[in-house]
């Protein structure tokens, strides 16, 4: 075995270390945070999942293609990718450009791009491993948003007789009912849905009605102060600004938290600093290798391992385990003999009364 190869083995071996703190987690514990990662590693055929920069690639070249967007418009966002950092304020200028001048989210031409980017998604779920191993910890429990416009998750899990539903930030009674925990198989889109206009927002501001709501905030920064977020394909979640609304800003104290993220890490120096630097919101960033390709058996063994705790009513005794039989059986057997005792002793007191 030559050097190169043993240094890739000790790279995977090292992917597979996790933290106990995470990983002891009990499924209902978490709150998994999805991005474009998990879109990527599933439907790698379409380039627009990649990443944040290949989508808005893709929306411009549908917009240039279904010519709604002025090609002096088409050539400046194309400048703008390439040089601006910030591509969530390039993306929040770009869907601006393609919406109503009173700021309305319908009619606009952003969602015909992304129906047109996102065409027949179904047929390009090529490595579905990632969403059967979130599916796994939505059963036990989960929760599940996502910054994603597409509903690769739900597709999928409506393939598993899953009764999957995707919820977005506009309908209040639907949030306040997943973030109570009652829908088990809600996907919340904080972005909306490719599919759905009126939920399609970039700019915080078009979610005034919610920031501005006390009970759907409380119940949404609830889940930040008792939920342990796992940010798994998640590049630029935080520096998003809904995310940061509705979440970072919002709760004082995030030291005292823990959630965590999973990265690529390319770059040691980068991944250190960002390390670092997460901690002072309480996350934990880990690394799933030094290659994409890592990623789906590290987010499958992860789930495993979280999916393989104890439930905590484990060691409760009821009536479905032996032991609960067993004292169940006790307790009737004392009843019985109660009853018994009872029946002598009224007896006894009738022949009393009788003499």
């Amino acid at each position: 075995m030559d050097s190169v190869e043993k240094t890739t083995n000790r790279s995977e071996q090292k992917s597979r270390k996790f933290l106990k703190s995470l990983i002891r987690k009990q499924p209902q514990e978490l709150l998994l945070v999805i991005g474009t990662g998990v879109s990527a590693a599933v439907a790698p055929g379409i380039p627009a999942l990649c990443s944040w920069r290949s989508c808005i690639e893709a929306v411009i070249e549908a917009a240039e293609q279904l010519e709604v967007l002025h090609p002096g418009d088409v050539a400046e966002f194309r400048q703008k990718v390439v040089k601006d950092r910030d591509l969530l304020v390039v993306a929040h200028d770009l869907i601006r450009k393609m919406s109503p001048r009173t700021g309305d989210t319908k009619p606009n031409f952003f969602q015909d791009c992304l129906m047109e980017i996102f065409d027949n998604l179904e047929e390009h779920i090529q490595d579905p491993l990632v969403l059967q191993s979130i599916l796994s910890l939505m059963d036990r429990g989960t929760m599940v948003l996502t910054t994603n416009y597409d509903n690769l998750l739900e597709i999928f899990g409506q393939q598993q007789n899953k009764p999957m539903e995707s919820l977005d930030l506009k309908d209040k009674t639907k949030v306040l009912q997943w973030a109570r925990g009652h829908i088990r198989y809600g996907v919340l889109h904080i972005h909306g849905l490719y599919t759905d206009p009126c939920g399609m927002v970039l700019d915080p501001s078009g979610y005034k009605d919610v920031t501005q709501d006390p009970e759907v905030m409380e119940v949404l920064q609830d889940l930040y102060r008792s939920k342990s977020f796992l940010f798994v394909g998640c590049g630029e979640t935080l520096r998003d600004q809904i995310f940061q609304a509705l979440f970072l800003y919002s709760v004082p104290d995030r030291v005292a938290l823990e959630h965590y993220m999973v990265v690529l890490k390319e770059n040691e120096d980068h991944f250190f600093k960002h390390q670092a630097d997460m901690l002072l919101h309480g996350i934990k960033v880990v690394s799933y290798g030094d290659r994409f390709d890592c990623f789906p058996g590290y987010v499958r063994d992860l789930a495993t391992h979280i999916c393989r705790q104890p439930s905590p009513d484990a060691d409760r005794v009821d009536s479905t385990t032996l032991l609960g039989n067993a004292c169940q059986d006790c307790a009737k057997r004392k009843l019985e003999e109660n009853g018994i005792e009872v029946a002598k002793k009224l007896r006894h007191s009738d022949d009393a009364g009788g003499s």
